[in-house]
This record gives structure tokens, C-alpha cells and sequence, in this order.
């Protein structure tokens, strides 16, 4: 019988629906599920989706160690927040365990230059235990290689200029509370805006104590000089309001946001590197309009220059899409906190996962 890759899921909101279903449809096993949520908690996982054949319960998340011993997975996925610190602990008890992870965590897909104290923590537990922690989803691909295979047919780079759009309301709570949505302006000044009015000895003095609200973007960027193998020798970044013009229903905040209150924001990041190549990158989350739809924009400046824009990307299902590809390359890679800058290029994975992993298991 041929050996499939056994999975474990912490947290089983909107993003989980997805990646089980993909990762089940590509041979894993599912070996169990966690979640904070109390209604959840008890729950057969085709409580998520359907489609999902498993008997498998989900289970309280304090009880995550234990689970992990006793299941011994192969990887486990955690579709949960989107800052390090908030998944700190979490990815303690995963790299303790040795369990290979890989998260949808923003932060994550390049932390190292934002939360470098926490990255480094993580990253000797995990080589300490044989295991690999990384960041990917939606950014890994239409952020980041995406760019980066483009940037390999310019002859000369001057400036890469990127803004991508999303709706709020398709990610949760915590991804809509982070981008003001259902904040008044003056509580988006004081709570988002103002923590980057700072100097860059004040923001290096943040990041170093673990304090600085990257946004999702300051993260890219430094993936992106990764990858392309560029110095970075400043990084600015603003945050602006995105205000409603109309009342707007918001299901994720469950209450309606009025005219003049903030829907999101616009964090614009800009990076001055050692090879006099600018990198610029804006990201819009908000919650959207009947008329408003994702939207990717990249322009590489130079010789030539070069745009690519894609329209109406199905953001969530492409995030649990590269998550699952990605499988293989997590559990084949060096241990550590590695980006996927530092991976091999993703792949369409056309067969079963585990017919791509190198690695003894």
C-alpha cells in the first residue's frame, strides 16, 4: 500500500475547508485537527467541508502537543493569524515535537526582517529537533516567484513596483481587525497609522524588541531582496485609511460599517537596496464594494519594462492551492525557519504528495 503524507490541521476556519479537501483529493492522510473556537471543538472535520471522509474530531487546541506525539504527522498546516507573535507558541510546541509546518501567516513568509528575535528562536528549536517551519500561501507565488521569474528576463532593473488588493472579508476577524476595518479614523490613526510616523532607529529599536506591526508587504519586500539577492540598506512603510463612502454590510465584523468609518487600508512599503533597485509594494485589503473585485499589479522598471496585472484571482483557494504544492518542498528542505525564497521553485504537483518527497520519513 503506498504511503501517504500524514497531515495535521490547526485551526479550522475558512482557509481549512480548502487545503483538506486539496490535501486529501492528493493523497494525504489526515492524522488530526485543532481549533480554539468552542463551537468547533467536538466537531467532525465534514463539519468544514463536506466533501471531507474522515472520522476525524477536532480537538482543543491546549491539547495540541499531546496530539502532536500521539499522531506523529508528517506536517502540520496552521491556517490561524497572521502575525508571528500571535502563532509564537504554536510553533514552539510544533518545532519541539519536530513536526515539519508550514503556515498561512503572513508575517511568517519572511519574518526575518521584521520579528527577527522570535524567527531565530523558532529556527534553532527547529534545527535542534530535524524539523522545517516556513511561510506561504497567495504571496509565495503571485508576490513573490511570480515576480522574481519576471525579473529573470530583464536585462536591467531600476525599480519592481507591486499593489495587490484583497477583501477582508474573505480571511476572518483577525486579518479584518489588523487592517482597521470597522475602525473610526481616529482610532486608525492612533492604533495603525501613528506606529509608523517613527524614525528608523526608532522602528530598528521595535523589531528588535519584537513590537513592530509589519505589514504584509514589509514582508515581501524582504523576501523579494531575497530572493533576487539584493541589499537593503532602508525600508520605509505607511499605512493609510480606506474610508467608506456608504454604509457597507461586513459579515466577518457582523455589523454594518458607516459612511465615513474605515473599511481597510492601504500599507505602501518602500526599499532602497545596494544595487540602486527601488522595491515598491502596496497592498489594499478592505472590504469591498458590489463593484470591486482582487486585483494584482507588478511592473518591473528597466530594460525592458514590464507589467503584469491578473484580475480577479481567487485569493483564498490559490493560498490553499500553493500551501498544498508545497508540501513536499517542506518536508525535502533543511531543517530551520527557512522562507521559501530559499526553496526550490513551486510546482503543480499532478500526482501524490508523497511521490515527490525525497526525504526518509
Amino acid at each position: 500500500m503506498e504511503r501517504k503524507i500524514k497531515l495535521f490541521q490547526i485551526g479550522c476556519g475558512k482557509m481549512s475547508k480548502f487545503i483538506l479537501r486539496y490535501a486529501i483529493e492528493k493523497n494525504c492522510e489526515i492524522v488530526g485537527a485543532v481549533d480554539c473556537n468552542p463551537k468547533m471543538i467536538g466537531k467532525n472535520l465534514n463539519a468544514i467541508e463536506e466533501n471531507i471522509n474522515t472520522k476525524i474530531t477536532i480537538e482543543d487546541n491546549d491539547n495540541l502537543e499531546e496530539l502532536l506525539l500521539q499522531s506523529k504527522p508528517d506536517i502540520a498546516i496552521i491556517t490561524t493569524m497572521s502575525t508571528l507573535n500571535d502563532i509564537a507558541n504554536t510553533l514552539r510546541i510544533c518545532a519541539k515535537c519536530g513536526i515539519n509546518t508550514i503556515t498561512t501567516c503572513e508575517e511568517a513568509f519572511f519574518s526575518e526582517n521584521s520579528n527577527p528575535t522570535l524567527h531565530e528562536e523558532i529556527n534553532r528549536l527547529a534545527k535542534a529537533t530535524n524539523c522545517t517551519i516556513t511561510g506561504a500561501g497567495y504571496q509565495d507565488i503571485f508576490w513573490g516567484s511570480l515576480i522574481s521569474s519576471i525579473a529573470a528576463s530583464t536585462h536591467k532593473i531600476t525599480k519592481i513596483k507591486g499593489s495587490s488588493s484583497y477583501n477582508v472579508e474573505d480571511y476572518g476577524i483577525a486579518l479584518a481587525d489588523a487592517h482597521g476595518a470597522g475602525f473610526t479614523k481616529e482610532k486608525f490613526e492612533k492604533e495603525i497609522a501613528s506606529l509608523d510616523n517613527i524614525s528608523s532607529k526608532e522602528r530598528e529599536q521595535l523589531i528588535q524588541k519584537r513590537e513592530f506591526m509589519a505589514s504584509y508587504m514589509w514582508n515581501v519586500v524582504g523576501w523579494l531582496a531575497d530572493k533576487l539577492g539584493l541589499t537593503i540598506i532602508d525600508m520605509d512603510q505607511k499605512c493609510l485609511p480606506i474610508l467608506a463612502t456608504d454604509d457597507l454590510e461586513s459579515n466577518t465584523l457582523n455589523m454594518t460599517v458607516p459612511k465615513g468609518m474605515v473599511r481597510g487600508m492601504s500599507a505602501v512599503v518602500l526599499a532602497h537596496t545596494k544595487e540602486n533597485i527601488e522595491i515598491e509594494a502596496e497592498c489594499i485589503g478592505k472590504i469591498y464594494t458590489d463593484e470591486e473585485c482582487d486585483k494584482n499589479e507588478w511592473t518591473i522598471l528597466g530594460e525592458p519594462d514590464t507589467t503584469i496585472v491578473v484580475n480577479r484571482p481567487a485569493t483564498s483557494e490559490l493560498t490553499c492551492a500553493d500551501i498544498v504544492n508545497r508540501i513536499p518542498d517542506v518536508i525535502n528542505a533543511p531543517s530551520g525557519f527557512i522562507p521559501t525564497s530559499r526553496f526550490k521553485e513551486p510546482e503543480y504537483r499532478s500526482q501524490n504528495l508523497n511521490d515527490y518527497v525525497e526525504k526518509e520519513q
